[in-house]
């Protein structure tokens, strides 16, 4: 047990510190090829913060741990929502800026709707909840949802790479430029701990749930979904703690929206990810958390401490619930 325990955290290090080498070597390409910064920030950075979930949930679909790919996007996106945004909101009085009120947070609760239909359609419509076994299987992410969320996100991310281009900020950051080589050997490297990470955290997780008698959902939904999130936690506290609040928002929902289009998406492709009941219910409560944030975040244009202590707060009882289902 304390083996396996030991080869999760190794494996939360990798993947946490082969995604921030692996930014750096590709933003430092992108700087010697002369991409906008701003580009760097929208592609190599969002999509080095979402790397471990990215490896996880590939790792599991090719493994067949469809458990563990599904509930480790849906637990990485309330954790961002609940705790991400309600730390950072207890820290300091978080704005949200409208583009995220009017387009990233729908986008994200429309993309979890149409998830929750597509892959669930047949078991909804029967309406016959009562006595249904959490791990029963009531649907599947096949490859032509995949297929469609991968579509979504392309369109997505040239919009937003357009948008970005024609509506500069003032506010450029800078990325560190290394030589060609050094950035190569940065990409390689950060691409083999990230891959590495993935298969330790996978095969520890599915040896703790057997051990413990939990099931991989729980596992991923709480452990792994907390484990893998902790790039974004780690980087919009530390937007927080510089009164950089903008980015925290943007880093939280940009992170979900790159978990349930890209991640998902990619994971459905390669293989076809069956949805057990208890699933379905985790992205039930993940649509409630999303549109209650919304709601939070269009009184006033900010989320407040009040605010921040309830997601908290509901993030808890998430857990809990999650933990005592049977």
């Amino acid at each position: 047990m304390f083996l396996n325990i030991l080869i999760l955290l190794v494996g939360f290090v990798l993947l946490v510190k082969g995604a921030d080498i692996f930014v750096d070597g590709s933003s430092s390409i992108a700087k010697i090829l002369k991409v906008p910064s701003i580009i760097i920030g929208l592609t190599v950075v969002a999509l080095g913060t979402s790397a471990p979930e990215l490896a996880v949930s590939i790792t599991a679909a090719a493994k067949r741990a469809n458990e563990l790919a599904i509930s480790n996007v849906i637990g990485s996106n309330i954790f961002n929502l609940l705790v991400v945004l309600g730390v950072c909101a207890i820290v300091t009085k978080v704005p949200v800026e409208e583009k995220i009120i009017v387009r990233d947070l729908p986008l994200s609760i429309g993309v979890s709707i149409f998830l929750l239909i597509a892959s669930c359609f047949g078991f909804i419509i029967k309406f016959n909840f009562k006595n249904v076994p959490m791990s029963a299987n009531v649907g599947m992410v096949s490859r032509l949802i995949g297929a469609i969320l991968l579509l979504i996100f392309i369109i997505y991310i040239v919009y937003i790479i357009n948008y970005s281009i024609k509506n500069p900020t003032t506010e450029v950051e800078e990325y560190k430029k290394m030589s060609m080589q050094k950035s190569i050997v940065y990409i390689i490297l950060g691409l083999v701990m990230i891959v590495c990470g993935g298969e330790a955290v996978v095969n520890a997780a599915k040896e703790l749930a057997r051990l413990f008698g939990m099931s991989e959902t729980l596992i991923g939904l709480t452990i792994v979904a907390v484990g893998t999130s902790l790039p974004e936690l780690a980087t919009s506290l530390m937007a927080a703690r510089k009164n950089e609040v903008n980015l925290a928002v943007g880093n939280a929902v940009g992170s979900n929206i790159f978990n349930m289009l890209l991640i998902l998406g990619t994971s459905s492709v390669i293989c076809p990810i069956a949805v057990n009941f208890a699933s379905m219910i985790d992205l039930t409560i993940l649509i409630f958390v999303s549109i209650l944030v919304l709601i939070f975040a269009l009184r006033g244009g900010k989320l407040k401490r009040y605010n921040g202590i309830i997601m908290l707060l509901i993030y808890i009882a998430t857990v809990y619930y999650a933990i005592i289902r049977k």
